[in-house]
């Protein structure tokens, strides 16, 4: 017989804190557009989901190489300011599994943009890592 486990977990403060935590820390070096320091805080290899102009779901499995490639094309040379504010709705699976859905402002270069994704974070050894980026947008990218 196969008993399915609660799948009701309530996450701790601790839980919160922590992933808090790693959000800021993350926004700190995207900031920076410090992109080595973000492929850090990933396991891979990285998944991603999205969408293509013709509204087709597309995924994709990177590895480092191609996070770092694309994230370095993406934030651009490092040359103006970029900034994020961004609310953030965490759903734990367990202590080690969270979905976080991220509404966010990002300020480049003064022009400002909303962003609504979600990320899958892992934590292992205690410390969390994204596994899975959600947004829509970027299939024709992947």
């Amino acid at each position: 017989m196969t008993f399915l486990p609660d799948a009701c977990y309530v996450p701790t403060v601790e839980d919160r804190a922590s992933l808090d935590a790693w959000f800021a820390e993350y926004d700190a070096q995207s900031a920076q557009r410090d992109v080595q320091r973000m492929a850090d805080m990933a396991v891979f290899p990285l998944n991603l989901v999205s969408d293509d102009a013709a509204g087709n779901a597309r995924s994709a499995q990177w590895d480092r190489e191609q996070y770092i490639a694309t994230m370095t094309q993406v934030m651009g040379d490092g040359s103006g300011d970029i900034s994020f504010e961004s609310t953030r709705t965490p759903v734990f699976l367990s202590s080690a599994m969270a979905v976080v859905f991220s509404d966010s402002t990002m300020t480049m270069d003064g022009e400002t943009r909303q962003l609504r994704y979600a990320d899958i974070l892992v934590r292992r050894d205690g410390t969390w890592a994204f596994q899975t980026m959600i947004q829509s947008g970027w299939g024709d990218n992947l």
